[in-house]
């Protein structure tokens, strides 16, 4: 190797390890090189509020809304810009426009004067308060972007990943009319795998499964959304919908339930996934034996970086692992996308259900995630 070609492997091999990667040689789809641009710059940051409208209106155990509200998050450097989204949906955070913008105006990346030092970006903005998940990880999502841009590769190649490995995404049906969910099913035909919300009364969740059985017979997965409260209903009702050819059951106790959740875990003919169970890095060791598995979500956890380190847990413990979302647009979901070839179950269909979407990125082909070559988390605004 001459010297030149051997000092730019060294500086791919720096930009890789910042972002958590193995070196990774080529120009990617970019003429920019494969090299962090020296520090001497300044990070500078803007966030403004954006409202992501649903086509339907979305129904889960004890909520339904028509539009998600959202705060996007735009990170630059040396001219390059990154983006981000915190969505944040009431149900699952408590976090709102106001709080997150309160949060982020905290936030001060000026101090930094390169964005490959993540882990000193990430812990300060981490540091700064507890909580506020969703604004961490439009922050998280920003600087990763931001990174991939500079160095001209998606975030999949500077990690490794293979992108054929990418699974196919379920497409969510909420609780709705039987009319409606007929409709919802019959739009839902690109898609291989639906995921069903169940979690209101028996009468109510058995009517929603039997009406799509009806229309279809795709392999379905359920998220119950913490809505049954009785460890033998809920055993029952996994039994029930096992013969049904459901695969998987998300999240069907209370998230704070843990021995009535091992107990259906230990029973249940179905793999069982936590959702609100787990939140962060923390939460997924006290989790296994409580499930078979976890589903990640970007905003629960404040984004990428903690999610990569996630998916390491989980597998080093045995547990299967599952890439989520919220409704959001092509900007979080293009993010998640990053990492779905690790990954057992992928439910990363958030921005199919939008009416607004303002980015344009990762695409659903035949129903599977299919990563495109653009860098960073591959997304072009509208």
């Amino acid at each position: 190797m001459s010297p030149l070609s051997r000092r730019s492997f060294l500086k791919s091999a720096a930009a890789a390890a910042a972002v958590g990667a193995v070196p990774v040689l080529g120009t990617g789809c970019s003429s920019r090189p494969v090299c962090p641009p020296p520090p001497g710059g300044r990070l500078s940051m803007r966030f403004y509020p954006h409202d992501n409208e649903l086509a339907h209106t979305f129904t889960i155990s004890g909520f339904s809304r028509d539009v998600t509200h959202a705060v996007l998050v735009e990170i630059s450097y040396e001219g390059v810009t990154g983006y981000g989204e915190a969505a944040l949906p009431p149900y699952m955070t408590g976090q709102t426009v106001e709080t997150a913008s309160d949060f982020l105006r905290k936030v001060d990346l000026s101090r930094f004067n390169d964005p490959f030092m993540t882990d000193d970006i990430l812990d300060y903005v981490d540091g700064i308060a507890p909580g506020m998940s969703c604004a961490k990880c439009g922050v998280d999502i920003a600087l990763h972007d931001l990174i991939g841009r500079l160095c001209g590769l998606p975030l999949w190649r500077m990690w490794g990943y293979n992108p054929d490995k990418t699974p196919c995404t379920s497409y969510t049906i909420g609780m709705d009319t039987r009319e409606k969910i007929i409709e919802k099913t019959l739009e839902a035909e690109p898609y291989r795998i639906l995921k069903v919300k169940l979690g209101s009364t028996e009468e109510n969740d058995k009517m929603i499964i039997s009406t799509i059985r009806e229309v279809t017979d795709k392999p379905i997965v359920i998220d119950a959304n913490q809505g049954w409260k009785d460890k033998y209903y809920a055993l029952d009702m996994i039994g029930w919908l096992q013969e049904r050819g459901i695969q998987m059951i998300e999240q069907p106790m209370p998230k704070d339930v843990y021995d009535d959740m091992a107990w259906i875990t230990e029973r249940s003919p179905l793999p069982t996934y936590g959702d609100e169970s787990c939140q962060r890095l923390e939460d997924v060791s006290r989790l296994k034996g409580v499930f078979s598995g976890i589903n990640i979500k970007l905003i629960k956890c404040t984004g990428l970086r903690e999610a990569n380190k996630m998916i390491t847990t989980a597998r080093s413990l045995g547990m299967n692992v599952m890439i989520g979302c919220t409704t959001e647009t092509s900007c979080a979901c293009s993010a998640a996308a990053q990492l779905s070839p690790k990954v057992d179950f992928a439910d990363i269909d958030g921005n199919l259900l939008l009416s607004n979407d303002c980015f344009d990125g990762m695409k659903v082909v035949d129903g599977k995630i299919t990563l495109n070559d653009k860098p960073g988390i591959g997304v072009t605004k509208i």
